[in-house]
């Protein structure tokens, strides 16, 4: 008993807040991709002794349901086309709290600095003279594959992987990826936030040298206990998806990797 309560101490399962250091200011928290198992001991430990917490969507939310009666849950419900808090209001939010003297926990998805927008808060809490902890969390864009048997690289079948953005379409001009490069890639492209423009994604890269039966898997609510896989290849993606109504969060794996493991169940 001895032990499991010191190792509940250890990574935050137990809470003890009157016994703890609590010092003020931002914790910038990266959750990982969903599994509140797979957030880092650190971020558990941070998000125990947290006065406030602003959680996003896509962080491991079933571990607000631990946090005792006292703690403020601010939900930054970042939903795509759906309801919003600006990235100013959550700033705000931010150094507002953390000026009242409470340790403040902003939990985040995957990792701060990958498609998170994290460092956009930390410069706006170094401008107003806020101390801000970053603590990395596992990225969607490795967990994900990894927990539905896809190895983003493998020996003799990929040498490297490429992450990007896909929530704007190639053809759109606020794009800041190089698709053309990207096609002539040999080794395992993921896409993150690319659901819905999948289909002008696999256009571009076939039509920049890609070959259409390059396999594709889409990996939806990875590492939750919703999690499923859906495969194609580029020629067949766009309509796999809405046949098979594939809805964000979902990760999009593109290469021959995704062929490598075992063949997922019908």
């Amino acid at each position: 008993m001895r032990d499991a309560v010191v190792e509940g101490l250890r990574d935050g399962t137990l809470v003890a807040p009157h016994h703890r250091t609590r010092t003020p200011g931002v914790a910038l928290v990266g959750g990982g991709p969903g599994d509140p198992d797979l957030i880092t001991v650190r971020g558990r430990r941070l998000l125990a002794e947290a006065d406030v917490v602003i959680a996003d969507r896509l962080g491991p939310r079933d571990l607000l349901a631990e946090l005792p009666p006292h703690v403020e849950v601010i939900d930054a419900a970042k939903i795509p086309y759906g309801r919003y808090m600006a990235q100013e209001a959550i700033n705000n939010a931010l150094i507002e709290h953390a000026k009242q003297g409470k340790s403040v926990v902003r939990l985040k998805g995957g990792d701060p600095f990958v498609f998170g927008r994290g460092m956009e808060e930390v410069q706006a809490l170094a401008e107003a003279g806020i101390p801000c902890t970053v603590v990395p969390g596992i990225s969607s864009s490795i967990s994900v594959p990894g927990a539905a048997g896809i190895p983003v690289t493998h020996r003799g079948v990929a040498h490297e992987f490429t992450v990007v953005s896909g929530h704007v379409a190639p053809d759109d001009e606020r794009s800041l990826v190089d698709w053309p490069s990207l096609a002539r890639l040999t080794g395992t492209l993921v896409v993150l936030m690319g659901v819905d423009k999948i289909g002008k994604i696999a256009e571009t890269l076939i039509a920049h040298g890609r070959s259409p039966k390059t396999p594709v898997a889409l990996v939806q609510e990875g590492t939750t206990a919703a999690q499923r896989r859906v495969d194609a290849t580029l020629a067949t993606v766009a309509e796999t998806v809405r046949a098979e109504d594939v809805k964000p969060p979902a990760v999009v794996v593109i290469g021959e990797v995704v062929t490598v493991g075992p063949r997922p169940a019908p």
